[in-house]
């Protein structure tokens, strides 16, 4: 064996946050071998996100750690949003759970990562090593070869591909030569964390007041959050200067609170940044979370666009290097991610200047507008339930759009997660009845029944399920449905109302939930042909036995 085919991991992760942590979980669920490297000598323990939404959720959900992460959420945690007299002009109170959890969660990012990184623990094929920096790396035809010192010591090490998630200041994505386009607002924030939170109520308030904007987050295990903006001229020494921070928190708390008693976790100035890397794919390199993309928080977005790559990425090198898709496959993560991480960048932008105007004139105009936009019930809804946010769509990709376009189609859309009832009678989200691969999901028919030989190889080498859903009294009903197809009980009666919104009753489902392609039953041998070729899908490979070992799969 040459030195080119020895490998250390299938995959090396470089970056040691949630991104890569989940990455890391999803292949180690594949089978994968991964090795996660992280330049530091121990995870970061202080919070940085505060919010999690229910696409993220699901997410973790799907590497099986929902149980552990919830114990450190909030559930349906708003955001309400306060002029300078008091006045809350929009308040973000969404209740759906289309996707099987609360839109909104504030969460503590540390005991998360903590979770993420014990998840690691349950898969012999993952490894994780702290104090391992990377120096360098260069790519061939057949792999990557990384220079990474390891506790002060140079180390070789080599992977099949290479995952950049080490943050904004990339040595990844610098190392390949990928443009980091966008800016660099000029205002800067003083965020403050206490432990023993000194006010103890709920929600986020995004306090708009010209004079200092100023942010109150309620965050899990008593931890309170402020955010300051910091003038022109005022620097991080004078700002948490201890005269200074009696001064800012003085307005913010009870009269007479003795900040001396206040047990401070830290106070740290920062900078809002707006970019977005050129390529997200570059050969045998991949970059993902703030790798590729970093922007304001006033969504609270960057952290949950950072795991939707993660779940948009990781599934993909699983099949690949297992050798059941080609290289195509990931060229697809590069087509999909981008157009979404940049509109959500560009909602963060915008929601800032709403927040912080940068004079009275400009803020006296919102709040009347606000308030007058607030007597139109559908405007209201629209906001209360972040109808505004964009949903990631897939206009291209791993996606199968109807011969006839509609606007409102489903396919490159998340799909939904209700509940269901599965034939031993439990009731269960969605996801954990389907697992971790593709699901052919039909409602009113056998898919079965007009499967060709060669779609159901497709379908054995996407390991994907194939499902017929019924309402639950129909359940125990065989005489439409053939022993080879599981059936399934619409619970909440939320599959129905899906399917009759949309034009075909077989949806093809990926790994990471979204749609790849929805079809009537005499259509379903055409769409599963069509995905099999944008993944470049081998049937061949398929039928081998998978290699036990790193050596037997080079």
């Amino acid at each position: 064996m040459s030195e080119n085919q020895r490998l250390d991991a299938d995959v090396i992760v470089v970056g040691a946050g949630p991104v890569g942590l989940t990455i890391a979980n999803t292949l180690g669920l594949h089978g994968i071998s991964v090795m996660l490297l992280e330049k530091g000598d121990a995870l970061i323990d202080y919070p940085r996100a505060v919010g999690m939404d229910d696409e993220c959720l699901r997410s973790i959900q799907g590497i099986g750690l929902v149980e552990q992460v919830q114990q450190h959420l909030t559930p349906y945690h708003w955001m309400r949003f306060v002029n300078a007299s008091g006045r809350v002009y929009a308040s973000i109170e969404p209740r759906t759970d289309e996707f099987g959890w609360s839109r909104r969660n504030a969460f503590n990012q540390p005991a998360v990562d903590v979770e993420l990184l014990n998840g690691l623990k349950r898969f012999p094929n993952a490894s994780v090593f702290l104090s391992s920096e990377l120096e360098s790396f260069e790519q061939d035809k057949d792999g990557v070869t990384l220079k990474i010192k390891q506790a002060g010591s140079p180390k070789t090490l080599r992977c099949r591909y290479l995952v950049g998630a080490d943050g904004g200041r990339s040595v990844v994505r610098t190392q390949l030569g990928v443009g980091f386009g966008g800016f660099t607002d000029t205002s800067q924030w003083l965020v403050v964390d206490i432990r023993n939170d000194p006010l103890g109520v709920p929600y986020i308030y995004m306090h708009s007041d010209p004079k200092r904007p100023y942010v109150s987050v309620a965050l899990p295990d008593g931890v309170r959050r402020f955010e300051f903006m910091v003038w022109e001229g005022e620097t991080e020494e004078q700002i948490t200067a201890p005269a200074r921070m009696a001064e800012l928190l003085g307005k913010v708390l009870p009269p007479g609170t003795d900040i001396n008693k206040l047990d401070f976790i830290r106070k740290r100035v920062y900078t809002h940044n707006a970019r977005i890397a050129d390529r997200w794919k570059v050969g045998r390199v991949m970059l993902s979370g703030d790798a590729a993309h970093i922007m304001p928080v006033w969504q609270g977005q960057g952290y949950n666009t950072g795991m939707r790559d993660a779940t948009n990425l990781a599934w993909k090198l699983a099949y690949v290097v297992k050798g059941l898709a080609s290289d195509t496959l990931l060229e697809t993560y590069n087509i999909e991610r981008p157009p979404h991480a940049k509109a959500m960048i560009d909602l963060s932008v915008a929601a800032g200047r709403i927040f912080y105007p940068r004079n009275v004139f400009k803020a006296a105009f919102r709040d009347v507008s606000t308030w007058l936009l607030n007597q139109i019930p559908a405007v209201k809804r629209y906001f209360s339930e972040m109808r505004y946010k964009p949903m990631p769509f897939y206009s291209e990709g791993l996606v199968v759009h109807e011969k006839t376009p509609r606007k409102n189609s489903p396919v490159g859309r998340l799909f939904i997660q209700p509940r269901v009832r599965t034939q031993a009678g439990e009731v269960k989200l969605l996801d954990d009845v389907i697992g971790t691969g593709f699901a052919l999901l039909a409602w009113g028919a056998d898919p079965n029944y007009w499967l060709t030989p060669r779609s159901k190889a497709i379908l054995a080498a996407m390991n994907a399920r194939i499902l017929t859903v019924k309402p639950v009294v129909q359940m125990q009903r065989r005489v439409d449905v053939s022993d080879a197809t599981e059936v399934i009980g619409d619970e909440q009666l939320r599959l129905k109302d899906w399917f009759g919104e949309h034009p075909g009753s077989i949806a093809l489902i990926r790994p990471d939930r979204f749609v790849a392609g929805i079809a009537f039953p005499v259509e379903i041998n055409e769409l599963l042909e069509a995905v099999a070729g944008k993944m470049g899908l081998n049937l061949d490979a398929a039928r081998r036995p998978a290699s036990t070992t790193l050596q037997e799969a080079a």
